[in-house]
């Protein structure tokens, strides 16, 4: 096996050019792939940090009536908080909020929304809930998100009146005023919903103490998974959307590795045809030498894979600083993403792993192997004779 190296390495530096365009177009091959994979990777690492940060937590208990894709259950989506788990509330470790559906009335116009109650003082998400409390206006102080803002052209500290339809159907309205706006990169959170405290839509609902959703910190375990009336929801169950989105987006990107492949593929293989065609006095030389057809086809085969080698060293000179480069200051999207409606950040930072690095070289390696290997098994059909007076058979 060492001569076999020593010899193929020899014979692909002979080659000259034919051999260092085939390890470039490799080599950019290894990187693309490697930087493609990372991006999908930091997307769905950055989706479930922001989820988790800006809506989820550590997973939630739902009320059992609760659905989120159909608003007509809001008016019945509600229970008092139970009582085994306001201990936790008080320590801070979870944090109930209230749902309503409301009409808002901006400047004259009408937005049908979600209105959602939440305690001012909580610290699980990064929502700025802090500026729901403040006694600086008669009107009540709510903050809504960047999205939200410029569908309705509002601003801070503009002032509109919120209807809503309390628990026992009765039609009611007062003033609110936007005393903050947040931008996330989590939709779920912004889009057609403002955020009131949630002592205030108790009130408002005639529904004091109850809840729609109970969501514990991330990293806290309330050590319960039954709860009646409630449906609990772990944190892996609440990001299974993004999961089978990264899924969908790995095989679509899948389509891109063989284009890439089959390009260095091609070349790897014209590459061996060629070889094989105009080194038949070698091969028959090596033969008459005393080598078996199968050590022949080995050679071949090495030499061939030894393309994919170089080009690993190669990609590594220009790729290691380029995917550095990327994972430090990300990849900004071309285009506005916050109309995506899906979780994502305007600026993507790619995660890469040892496993994929490890898992591309070896996918690489394997089917350049492969490609060395087929048009090599021609060589153990050739006569000896012949391929020394340079003729296949």
């Amino acid at each position: 096996m060492k001569i076999a190296i020593k010899l193929a390495y020899r014979n692909l530096i002979g080659a000259g050019l034919r051999t260092w365009l085939n390890v470039i177009v490799l080599s950019f091959s290894f990187v693309v792939i490697i930087w493609m994979r990372g991006i999908i990777n930091g997307w769905n690492r950055q989706a479930k940090d922001d989820m988790t940060a800006w809506e989820i937590g550590g997973g939630q208990y739902w009320h059992e009536k609760y659905d989120p894709f159909d608003p007509f259950t809001l008016s019945e989506s509600h229970a008092p908080v139970p009582e085994e788990l306001i201990p936790i509330i008080n320590r801070g470790e979870m944090e109930p909020y209230l749902i309503s559906q409301g009409t808002l009335y901006p400047r004259g116009r009408m937005q049908t929304i979600i209105v959602k109650g939440i305690n001012p003082k909580q610290d699980i998400f990064l929502l700025p809930s802090q500026k729901l409390d403040t006694l600086i206006t008669d009107a009540i102080p709510a903050v809504t998100g960047s999205i939200m803002a410029r569908n309705l052209n509002i601003t801070r500290g503009d002032r509109m009146m919120l209807q809503w339809r309390d628990a026992g159907g009765t039609f009611d309205a007062t003033d609110i005023v936007i005393t903050e706006i947040f931008s996330a990169n989590v939709p779920n959170v912004d889009q057609g919903q403002i955020y009131i405290s949630l002592e205030n839509l108790q009130k408002m609902m005639n529904l004091p103490g109850e809840a729609t959703i109970i969501t514990y910190r991330d990293g806290h375990s309330p050590g319960l998974t039954e709860l009646d009336g409630w449906n609990h929801k772990t944190k892996q169950e609440l990001t299974s959307s993004v999961d089978e989105l990264i899924k969908v987006k790995s095989v679509g990107t899948s389509v891109m590795y063989v284009i890439l492949l089959l390009l260095a593929m091609l070349g790897i293989f014209d590459t061996q045809v060629l070889s094989i065609f105009r080194r038949q006095k070698e091969i028959g030389t090596y033969i008459a030498l005393g080598y078996t057809r199968r050590q022949v086809v080995g050679l071949f085969t090495v030499e061939g894979t030894m393309n994919a080698v170089l080009a690993a060293i190669v990609g590594a000179f220009y790729g290691i600083p380029f995917l550095a480069l990327q994972a430090k200051t990300g990849w900004t999207m071309p285009m506005d993403t916050s109309d995506f409606g899906m979780a994502i950040a305007q600026t993507l930072y790619p995660a890469y792993s040892a496993g994929l690095v490890i898992m591309t070289v070896i996918v690489i390696m394997f089917t350049t192997m492969i490609v060395s290997y087929w048009p090599s098994r021609r060589i153990a059909r050739m006569n000896p004779t012949e391929a020394l007076r340079g003729k296949i058979q």
